[in-house]
């Protein structure tokens, strides 16, 4: 990577906060620009950020308090829905997985995973918006079929062969523009398909776009977004 990825961590262990932030400190393209042990503090903080110290990433925890991670997810997806967010957790469930998907989330990883893990995450999602492994995938289909009719991030079938179509491109990330100009429609078309889409399946943004056709088989999982 060329370009320095900015990263906050929100975790209420503050140990585990300074032993991340010793970790990443030998890492030439990556800088934790600030942290917090608190999700109130990290908001407070973020709010009087400067512009070169805003961070690209932050990787929040979930289970803290008073607030807590889905709290702190749904506050910054909508005030930063640019921010993109890393979940690092021990809660690594099909349940939360697909909840915190639904939320907009670019990826979520154990905490028990190795520098070279967190690493390639951070990349990842700072090159492509996403990091997605097999184990992620498969716990999302199993997240999906246990879920009832209508579930969030549900099933293909309520897709229309259009909005299907509209949805490969936008996994090529290509422009509503330029998804228009392939499909020889209106620009202003494209962005409704696109938030029918949103609608049906229950993400909030892209990301939940890119995961929901990966699980589905829609548009194939790319090798730069997974570990084996």
């Amino acid at each position: 990577m060329d370009d320095l990825v900015k990263i906050s961590i929100v975790d209420d262990e503050a140990l585990f906060v300074e032993g991340l932030s010793l970790l990443f400190s030998n890492e030439k393209n990556i800088k934790v620009v600030f942290t917090s042990i608190d999700g109130k503090e990290f908001l407070d903080e973020l709010a009087i950020t400067s512009k070169d110290n805003f961070p690209n990433i932050v990787l929040v925890d979930i289970q803290m308090k008073p607030m807590n991670g889905f709290e702190l997810v749904e506050l910054l997806k909508d005030k930063y829905p640019d921010l993109k967010i890393i979940i690092l957790s021990s809660h690594y469930k099909k349940n939360v997985i697909g909840h915190m998907i639904k939320l907009g989330i670019s990826a979520f990883i154990p905490k028990n995973s190795t520098k070279k893990t967190l690493v390639k995450t951070i990349e990842s999602v700072s090159l492509h918006g996403v990091y997605f492994t097999r184990k992620d995938q498969q716990m999302l289909l199993s997240y999906m079929n246990d879920k009832p009719k209508k579930p969030a991030l549900s099933a293909i079938e309520e897709l229309s062969d259009r909005e299907i179509e509209v949805l490969k491109l936008i996994c090529q990330e290509q422009t509503n523009q330029e998804v228009a100009n392939k499909l020889f429609l209106s620009k202003r078309t494209i962005e409704s398909h696109r938030q029918r889409i949103l609608d049906k399946i229950g993400a909030k943004n892209t990301v939940g776009l890119v995961i929901y056709a990966i699980a589905n088989e829609i548009h194939p999982l790319p090798k730069y977004l997974y570990s084996v």
